[in-house]
């Protein structure tokens, strides 16, 4: 399948995949969720790659859904439709880790895209947002329930029912942002953290980064079962036996991911 509104590449051991609708401000329409969600799952399928990085271009990671494609819609339609669901879902379903690099514009669809990766690098021209309120709508993908647990009620609310948008400096303050990069070493940063992820274990990494995600999702005694139990579990891989042998070793670890 050749891609028409991304663009997807491979480094190392990382899979990139670039939003280009560069005449729309990369705002996200079905054939571009629909392909995204493809490259997710190729990458997911890839035993060689071991973490994904989604970026944009410098002026806009996605500056929302594409409002020509929703804007005669009715309430049936939609509802019968589901059409803000399954592709949409893509990227927080995902096993493997996705690290979004933001710059410009990530606002409402494009906002609720980056929240659901596991990690936000962020420019200093980053500037998110969920506007939905100024069209007569919400937040439709996630953004009411993934905001508040990243920032907190005071600050989601705000932005939710007044569309204010988030400088990247104010986001790594909230907690949204996990770092602020220079504008020109965003992506390859992005991928050196991709690839410090990769050269782990992947069910570790993968197990970890379901526990993280169970942490959003349940009472704090669950989540410590959670996690206990995956800890103990993972005692029954190679690559335990290898991680702990490199380091009474003073070695590097070769993880085999089994």
């Amino acid at each position: 399948m050749a891609f028409e509104t991304i663009t997807v590449e491979t480094r190392g051991h990382v899979g990139l995949i670039t939003l280009d609708r560069p005449e729309a401000l990369n705002a996200l329409n079905k054939q571009l969720v629909g392909e995204l969600a493809t490259a997710i799952q190729r990458f997911e399928d890839d035993p060689a790659v071991g973490a994904m990085v989604l970026t944009g271009s410098e002026k806009a990671f996605a500056a929302g859904a594409d409002i020509k494609e929703m804007a005669e819609k009715t309430y049936p339609t939609a509802m019968i439709e589901d059409f803000i669901a399954h592709d949409w879902e893509a990227v927080g379903k995902a096993r493997k880790p996705v690290i979004a690099a933001v710059s410009g514009y990530a606002l409402g669809g494009g906002c609720e895209i980056a929240m659901s990766c596991d990690i936000i690098l962020a420019s200093e021209t980053a500037r998110f947002g969920l506007p939905e309120i100024t069209l007569g709508v919400i937040p439709g993908a996630g953004g009411t329930q993934r905001l508040v647990r990243a920032v907190g009620k005071a600050k989601a609310m705000e932005m939710i029912l007044s569309g204010r948008f988030m400088n990247a400096e104010e986001a790594e303050r909230a907690g949204l942002v996990s770092r602020i990069i220079p504008a020109g070493e965003l992506v390859d940063e992005a991928v050196k953290v991709g690839e410090k992820i990769a050269d782990m274990s992947l069910p570790a990494v993968m197990l970890a980064k379901s526990c993280v995600d169970r942490a959003f999702e349940t009472t704090l005694a669950e989540g410590m079962t959670f996690e206990r139990a995956v800890f103990y579990s993972l005692f029954a891989t190679e690559d335990q036996k290898e991680g702990m042998a490199a380091f009474v070793e003073k070695r590097q670890a070769r993880f085999r991911d089994r």
